[in-house]
Formats: structure tokens, C-alpha cells, sequence
């Protein structure tokens, strides 16, 4: 999938080329053409993103999940000495659709959270970096976030 002037969306961004991550998401696309609704591929998609903007190569991250479950508790990935939470957002493309609420983090065993908001063809649009002190400060009182929450972090894009 190609994006402005022909350009891999992840190399505009400054992230390596991946097949898989290029074919999940042609091919997530195609379905959501033909049946209507995507596949729910964002919070593995924004993990990946996530573990690439903040530094991991492919074959890092590809070490450091290696065991890994979907129901692992309070982090999704780590890099260093350092767990990171990752919660990312699409909206459909459908008319009237935009992101107006982002998932709050339930736990706060983690170091740091990646917040992703994608376009309608999983390119980033933002990644903002929270600390866990700086976002528990932040958001532990607010009931429902949104994006403009978010973007009082740190940005990574």
C-alpha cells in the first residue's frame, strides 16, 4: 500500500518497511471493501507501531513478544528496563466517523503509554508518549478521555 507520491505510509513516517505489517493491512482493508467491517487488527497493529517508534527494531520486538499472550498484565511490550502501554485509535471512514474517545488505561503497572491515532488506512496520524506518574496525574479523576487529552503528552509523530 502506497501513500503520498507513492511513498510506503511507514517509510514517510520514518519506519522501516515491513511486509507483514504492509500485507495485514492490505488485506484488512480488502475484507473491510467486500464485508463491510474491518478485522480488528489496531491494538496489534498499534503495538507493533509503537514498539518501532520508541525504538525496537522489527526483530527486537519480534524477540521481546516471543511467549507473550494478548492477556498479559499491565504492559504490552517492553524495550530496556522500561514496560510500555499501547492503546491506538482508527476511525471507520464511514461518513461521520471520527475518534472521540480513547481507551483509558485500567492499570498502572507499566512505565509508559503510546497513544496512536490512525487515518482509515492505519497511517499514523499522531503518537503521543505519556509517563505513568504525568498521565495517573492527569486522567486518574477524568471519566471519559479523547483524544485531546492525549495530546498534552510528550509527541513521538
Amino acid at each position: 500500500m502506497l501513500g503520498v507520491m507513492g511513498v510506503s505510509p511507514c517509510i514517510e513516517l520514518g519506519l522501516m518497511e515491513s511486509t507483514l505489517r504492509s500485507q495485514l493491512v492490505a488485506l484488512t482493508l480488502q475484507w473491510e471493501r467486500k464485508f463491510g467491517n474491518a478485522p480488528a487488527i489496531t491494538c496489534a497493529l498499534s503495538e507493533y507501531d509503537a514498539a518501532m517508534l520508541v525504538g525496537l527494531t522489527e526483530d527486537e520486538y519480534s524477540a521481546a513478544m516471543s511467549g507473550a499472550t494478548s492477556v498479559q498484565k499491565g504492559y504490552d511490550f517492553k524495550h530496556g528496563d522500561k514496560r510500555y502501554q499501547v492503546k491506538g485509535n482508527r476511525p471507520s471512514g464511514k461518513p461521520g466517523s471520527f475518534v472521540t474517545w480513547v481507551p483509558k488505561a485500567t492499570n498502572y503497572d507499566w512505565d509508559w503509554l503510546v497513544w496512536i491515532l490512525y487515518d482509515r488506512e492505519y497511517v499514523i496520524q499522531e503518537a503521543w508518549l505519556w509517563e505513568v506518574g504525568a498521565y495517573r496525574t492527569a486522567f486518574q479523576e477524568v471519566g471519559r478521555l479523547s483524544p485531546k487529552h492525549h495530546r498534552g503528552g510528550q509527541r513521538l509523530r
